[in-house]
């Protein structure tokens, strides 16, 4: 081999090895500085670019753990390391991971349309508030349903749950304004399992998980704890207790009374959902949250999208089906997917990019045209509240990371 080549290939190997050196201190500084301040329990990171992973890593605790009283948290000691392979709950990231990818799969197979009413499906959206309402409109958060309700105060099942939703009244017009509510996503997962004619949990198992080789991803997990390593999340429910007792934050329910309902989990949450409508009013299965997942499970489906529907030599989607779902609407958003680059966790990402965020603190952001991604994972929660009674803001944190390796790795600020 010529020498003038030799040097090129040192050159640049030499200069991929500087790059990731730079953006393994820059991760590093930004989320074990959050770790050591005790801002956060801990954290895992995976990118990837050009489909190699460049960087991957845990950070911080799995669990730390917490002495509450009337939700009043203190971190006592630390009780069990973080790890790649350490399972979340992904919260919100169910709606894509799951309940959207579930939908993309029915609509590419012919049994289901974006346009079709959900009544077609659900008769209590035949009503003269509701007929108007599509999948799509559920997709797009554009329903016009509640952004929030504590459906675990009138329902105890999955099956209730469905049925208040129905009988529920419209909060916004149908299709005037982008309002993101997890109750269309729990409709969502209705309509999946009256499609598909299974459990949700066994669908996401049997059409999506297995297909794509995702072993580590499941619902209600804690019916077989032995299998896995958890990422801790809250101490109970405080947060969403707030939000049914104080007035201040918005959510007003005269039917509701808050004393009326005394069901609160008061232990640390391991292998459990947080999301109390989840874990109180569906059996720990729905559309909108429940899903537990590792990075690298998450990284299979942000592949699989990446590589416009293949999986290895296998046909999972079309790729028709996943330009449908992958372009912006008047909202600047995709189907289930966030796409709009305004977005804190993927600010000014090019045009393409798309996304989502969980409660937890779970977060994807892909940029397509880059050929890259970047799952990151905070079990925010377990630090408890702040004495604002809120948890830890992590947006910065994602925004932070999101820069850097917009800058390092493709040179855009």
């Amino acid at each position: 081999m010529p020498f003038r080549t030799l040097l090129l290939l040192f050159f640049i190997s030499f200069q991929s090895h500087a790059q990731h050196a730079s953006l393994t201190h820059s991760i590093d500084s930004i989320l074990q500085s959050q770790v050591d301040s005790n801002k956060i329990p801990g954290a895992v990171i995976q990118i990837k670019k050009e489909g190699k992973v460049i960087y991957e890593h845990a950070y911080g605790y799995a669990q730390k753990q917490v002495l509450v009283t009337n939700y009043a948290t203190e971190i006592s000691q630390v009780l069990k390391p973080m790890s790649t392979n350490t399972l979340f709950d992904i919260a919100s990231l169910t709606k894509v991971v799951g309940t959207t990818t579930g939908i993309m799969l029915l609509v590419d197979k012919g049994k289901i349309s974006v346009d079709d009413p959900v009544g077609k499906y659900v008769p209590a959206f035949n009503a003269p508030d509701k007929k108007t309402i599509t999948i799509r409109h559920l997709l797009t958060h554009t329903a016009g349903l509640y952004e929030w309700y504590p459906m675990y105060y009138r329902a105890h099942t999955k099956e209730e749950t469905y049925k208040l939703i129905g009988e529920l009244p419209l909060h916004f017009p149908v299709g005037q304004q982008r309002k993101y509510s997890d109750l269309g996503f729990t409709i969502l997962g209705e309509i999946i399992e009256i499609v598909s004619g299974k459990p949700l949990d066994r669908f996401l198992k049997e059409d999506i998980c297995i297909p794509l080789g995702m072993k580590h991803t499941l619902y209600n997990p804690i019916f077989d704890a032995r299998k896995f390593e958890f990422a801790a999340t809250s101490h109970g429910n405080p947060y969403e207790y707030r939000m049914v007792h104080d007035t201040s934050l918005g959510f007003v329910f005269k039917e509701i009374n808050p004393d009326s309902w005394n069901g609160w989990r008061k232990y640390t949450l391991v292998g459990e959902v947080n999301d109390g409508n989840a874990a109180y009013a569906c059996g720990g299965v729905s559309g909108a949250a429940g899903i537990f997942s590792t990075v690298e499970d998450i990284q299979l489906i942000v592949d699989m999208l990446m590589n416009k529907g293949r999986v290895g030599q296998f046909q999972f989607l079309s790729e028709k089906t996943i330009d449908l779902f992958l372009t912006q609407d008047s909202f600047l958003n995709g189907l289930g997917w966030m796409m709009d680059p305004a977005n804190s966790f993927m600010k000014n990402a090019p045009a393409g990019s798309f996304g989502h965020t969980g409660f937890t603190g779970t977060s994807i952001a892909v940029l397509p045209s880059e050929d890259l991604s970047v799952i990151l994972l905070i079990n925010r929660q377990n630090v408890g509240l702040l004495p604002t009674k809120e948890y830890y803001n992590v947006s910065p944190v994602r925004r932070a990371v999101f820069e850097c390796v917009m800058q390092q790795v493709i040179g855009r600020r």
